[in-house]
């Protein structure tokens, strides 16, 4: 179901967007760790268990929806979950903008209607984003400022208070 938060997923492509950073910052955290040398490759299944079981409250039943789930590190790549988190960070951010210059967008996009939203995106994103040598500089084109972590917060509580009637 759609804007269901789901604590006790396991598998990071089937998280919902509240849990989906913790599973990032466990990633991280693993392999931060793991390039520092402070623990040896055999014990990323014990560290792994134990964080899921911190951030998530759940325990793997084995490594396959565990440590293994991604194939990310089998493949020697590293690096590569951080900009899952700031690609969302950057979506939220970027959609902010285009609700601010295009008004009655939530409007539309609740009938199908996503023309206007796809024209937005097409000339402020798509058609310019490889002439910006970095990603702030293409947020702070489209958005006027830098990544800022506190719109994403911000999308999350007001989306999830509401959902979830939160104070």
């Amino acid at each position: 179901a759609l804007n269901v938060v789901k604590t006790k997923n396991l598998i990071r492509v089937e998280a919902d967007e509240v849990t989906y950073p913790l599973h990032i910052i466990l990633r991280f955290e693993i392999e931060k760790g793991l390039i520092e040398g402070a623990f040896d490759v055999d014990e990323i299944p014990r560290l792994w268990n134990e964080k899921m079981k911190e951030y998530l409250g759940v325990e793997p039943a084995d490594d396959g929806e565990g440590c293994l789930q991604d194939v990310h590190w089998a493949a020697g790549l590293t690096g590569y979950f951080p900009t899952y988190s700031l690609g969302a960070m950057a979506a939220v951010q970027i959609f902010d903008a285009a609700k601010a210059e295009l008004p009655g967008l939530d409007e539309a996009i609740a009938a199908g209607d996503f023309k206007g939203l796809r024209a937005w995106l097409k000339e402020k994103v798509h058609a310019v984003g490889s002439l910006y040598p970095t990603a702030d500089e293409l947020l702070v084109a489209v958005t006027g400022k830098p990544l800022d972590p506190q719109i994403f917060l911000r999308y999350l509580r007001e989306k999830y208070s509401e959902l979830y009637k939160l104070p």
